[in-house]
């Protein structure tokens, strides 16, 4: 092995260390929002509507630092997907949208649906004929 290749190798191995620690800093980061989530969920009033849209928010906001810890490990094109719908989801489940920003979202919805379709090794059709019928 030449220098030039032990040199991409070390740094290859260092960018995988990093992703790893930027990782275990967003569990980390996750686990702690879980815990505090709890407590303030536990205090709220759940006889209002804007309690249950919290809850929502909050457990939207947890799966999402969790896919991003997967895209960071993974790196695959579905895990970017995966983030990006639940980061759309997200938004779509905000009681305050207007008119536009639905339409922005189903169209950012789609157009992930086609990306995973056309840009990955099993598309979502294939997904659904595997799942038996009854």
């Amino acid at each position: 092995m030449n220098i030039h290749q032990h040199i991409d190798h070390m740094w290859r191995s260092a960018i995988t260390i990093l992703e790893k620690l930027v990782a275990l800093a967003v569990v980390v980061g996750v686990m702690m929002y879980s815990l505090q989530s709890i407590v303030v969920l536990v205090g709220m009033d759940w006889s209002l509507t804007e309690t249950y849209y919290e809850l929502i928010n909050r457990v939207l906001a947890i799966i999402i630092g969790l896919e991003l810890v997967r895209m960071l490990i993974s790196h695959s094109i579905a895990a970017v997907l995966e983030l990006l719908a639940f980061v759309i989801a997200r938004k779509m489940l905000k009681p305050d949208l207007e008119s536009v920003d639905v339409m922005a979202g189903v169209l950012a919805f789609v157009a992930l649906m086609a990306a995973r379709h056309y840009f990955t090794e099993s598309g979502f059709l294939d997904d659904e004929r595997k799942i038996p019928h009854s």
